[in-house]
């Protein structure tokens, strides 16, 4: 099971911290990672983090973002900063390989 949470209505140029709970795996051991799809587009890589803590970020939002995982709470995190109207989207996590997806959590950039 995967649950998103932290999305929400904010303003540009304002930060967020995006939360994902995921169970039924032994999280420790899997390499994690955030995604978004925006309305009528694909789906596509942001962050990813190992079971080992390396990272690597896509290009779309790079420069604005910090994924990190807290292995105990089986939580990963995104933060990101200076949000902007075209990050409007909604935002999943999962683990590498899974083809199950949760429902997300939306991010809404107005001004």
């Amino acid at each position: 099971q995967i649950a998103e949470t932290g999305g929400g209505l904010v303003q540009p140029g304002e930060s967020l911290r995006l939360s994902c709970v995921m169970t039924g795996i032994i999280f420790a051991e899997h390499d994690m990672a955030w995604y978004r799809q925006a309305l009528g587009q694909q789906r596509e890589f942001l962050a990813g983090i190992t079971e080992d803590g390396h990272t690597n970020y896509g290009d779309s939002m790079k420069g604005r973002l910090t994924i990190t995982r807290n292995n105990a709470q089986k939580t990963l995190y995104l933060q990101i900063h200076d949000l902007r109207p075209e990050d409007t989207a909604g935002y999943y996590c999962n683990a590498k390989g899974n083809p199950y997806w949760g429902e997300g959590t939306q991010v809404f950039v107005y001004s």
